[in-house]
Formats: C-alpha cells, sequence, structure tokens
C-alpha cells in the first residue's frame, strides 16, 4: 500500500508502514532522493524569514540531508543537529527525552555543551521532516531552553494526523494517518 503525495512540485508514492495493530503512517524519506531535499529545502527556507532567526535545529536523523541542503541554500555556516546518542566529541552533553511514531520506546536527544553555547542567547528556527506526535519537536524545544536559546518557529515539511491541526507549526503539507486497510483516519 502506498500514499500519492504532491509536495514542493513534485509527486511521491510514500510507502505505508504499521506503527501498531490499527494505525499505520506514510513514510515521507528524503534519504536518497536529492532532487526531493533540494525542493522541500528550497520550500522550507520560504516559511519563515531569515532575518527571524540566527540558526537551525533539528534531530538526528532523517531531517540531517534538509538542514544541510537548507543551509547550503540560504549561505548559513553553522546549524544544529540534535543526536541520539553521546558522542566521545560531545563535551558533556546536554540530555533529554522523547517519544516518535518512528521509534519504539523512549528515545534519548544529546547536545554537546559547546554547540550549547553556541545557541546561548541566540533564535532558533527548529525544523523536521514530519512532524506527528511531536515528541520529537518538543525534546528539541527543550534543548533549546536548556542552552539558553529562544525558540524562533518551528518549520516541517509535514505535519502528520493532529499535528496538521497545530498553529505554531508552518508546512509544506499534512499527511493523514491510515488503518489496517490503508484508509485515511479522521
Amino acid at each position: 500500500m502506498t500514499y500519492t503525495i504532491d509536495i514542493a512540485g513534485l509527486t511521491r508514492e510514500l510507502p505505508l508502514c504499521k506503527a501498531d495493530e490499527d494505525l499505520y503512517f506514510a513514510a515521507f524519506i528524503v534519504f536518497g532522493d536529492a532532487e526531493l531535499t533540494v525542493a522541500c529545502a528550497s520550500e522550507l527556507l520560504k516559511l519563515v524569514p531569515q532575518e527571524d532567526y540566527d540558526y537551525l535545529f533539528t534531530a538526528e536523523a532523517k531531517s540531517i540531508p534538509l538542514i544541510h541542503e537548507m543551509a547550503r541554500q540560504s549561505g548559513a555556516r553553522k546549524y544544529f543537529i540534535a543526536r541520539k546518542g553521546a558522542k566521545n566529541y560531545m563535551p558533556d552533553p546536554l540530555c533529554v527525552e522523547d517519544r516518535s511514531i518512528t521509534t519504539k520506546g523512549v528515545q534519548r536527544l544529546y547536545l554537546g555543551r559547546d554547540d550549547a553555547e553556541l545557541i546561548r542567547g541566540k533564535r532558533i528556527l527548529i525544523m523536521d521532516d514530519v512532524i506527528s506526535t511531536g515528541g520529537s519537536l518538543k525534546a528539541m524545544e527543550e534543548l533549546i531552553a536548556m542552552a539558553g536559546g529562544t525558540v524562533a518557529g518551528r518549520i516541517a515539511c509535514l505535519a502528520e494526523g493532529a499535528a496538521a491541526s497545530r498553529t505554531d507549526i508552518k508546512t509544506l503539507g499534512s499527511l493523514p494517518l491510515f488503518d489496517a486497510d490503508g484508509n485515511p483516519k479522521e
């Protein structure tokens, strides 16, 4: 089963993936799709004027190509990625817990103190590929607050399910959730 979506001037067939017995989601994945990555990055940059934020911020992993392309297109020299694991090169990392529809169980997001120092006092634009439950978004907001930054806005390629009605997130479109037969849920 697939779901057809038109986004950023392109059409893609998204496979439906099982979240639980009666809940499926359409997998929007930019990994390996350079055309989609470039087009979505261009459209995302139009959602918030560049003078409204100092840095871009996302969570590992699916949105990494997008944030990199957004930085390249906008001329940004630095962006931040909340990592799913503490790395040896991250001095005294900040850590928050997160739950996501695409990740089973609890995951943690980490930000090194060196990056936190750069975020302190800055306006941070959070971006993601898809926002569904808002768990990853909330975790990124917590990391930014712990680092002393201010959330300047939230953008995503797509909002899924109930997230589509949120007014605090600017998106390029929305995705329904699906039942086991592939029918959109209300």
